[in-house]
């Protein structure tokens, strides 16, 4: 008890937790992906189930920092590369993500197999849960490694991430919703998806890309794809009101009509 009453506590917490939503955020906007394809009572659940997978994951392999200290150990050779556990849990999620990420673009461009214009195919519950549990593992790695290098203390960690996904339930809807309402913002979303996997690639390879890189990019393209919502709302509001305007002047020249000439209303 004597830790929660330093200030060393708080600080590490307040960081920890504000990282691990951070590095959260490509996790929720995979879950968000993915969900979709249920059908829209099911949707909901879905993201808590799968954050709540999530918190799991990471607060498991916190407890096993033993095992994950051998995952760094090189376990086979790959053209010059020697690739450990992890490099290659983080290949074989990047390559998921790449394949899943244009599939999805490729059904949202040209339409699914049943002709439908959207190509929306509805997924079963179960193996949508199951993707999001293989990437909750690769996204876990990348979250409690960087736990690991800040924190020594395990509970700060564990509280740090039961916050963060505390953080990820209460938005996991609103971001889901919104990303399902606005297609240009899926596809940025799925452009998200792409970069995350090459960069996962290639940290298995052992070529770190930054993660404020990808981020600013994303934010960046975020923050223009926002603008354009904005015009495009303000557009639909000034087409609405001149359709609005237009029907009251017909109405009011029906009105003049119908009182100078009765049948020439009627004809109207």
């Amino acid at each position: 008890m004597e830790h929660l009453l330093t200030t060393e506590f708080w600080i590490a917490l307040l960081t920890l937790s504000t990282l691990e939503i951070v590095l959260g955020v490509d996790n929720l906007v995979f879950i968000s992906v993915a969900v979709s394809k249920l059908p829209p009572h099911q949707r909901s659940s879905a993201r808590r189930f799968g954050l709540a997978l999530a918190c799991i994951t990471r607060i498991l392999l916190l407890l096993s920092l033993a095992f994950l200290a051998r995952m760094s150990a090189p376990v086979v050779v790959f053209f010059g590369n020697e690739l450990s556990v992890r490099d290659l849990v983080l290949i074989g999620g990047g390559l998921f993500l790449l394949v899943k990420g244009t599939m999805e673009i490729h059904q949202s461009v040209e339409g699914g197999d049943d002709g439908a214009p959207t190509g929306r195919v509805m997924q079963s519950f179960h193996w949508v849960i199951m993707q999001i549990a293989v990437i909750d593992i690769v996204f876990s790695l990348d979250s409690v490694i960087t736990a690991v290098g800040l924190v020594d203390y395990v509970p700060v960690m564990v509280l740090a991430i039961l916050l963060a996904v505390a953080v990820m339930l209460l938005a996991s809807d609103p971001v889901g919703e919104f990303i399902e309402r606005h297609p240009t913002v899926k596809m940025l979303a799925l452009a998200f998806l792409l970069l995350v996997g090459m960069a996962l690639v290639a940290d298995g390879f052992g070529m770190h890309i930054p993660r404020a890189y990808l981020y600013f990019a994303m934010a960046f393209s975020g923050g223009v794809e926002g603008l354009n919502l904005v015009a495009r709302r303000r557009e639909r509001r000034r087409t609405s009101q001149r359709e609005r305007i237009h029907s009251s002047e017909f109405e009011r020249a029906i009105e003049v009509d119908e009182k100078t000439d009765p049948g020439r209303g009627r004809e109207l």
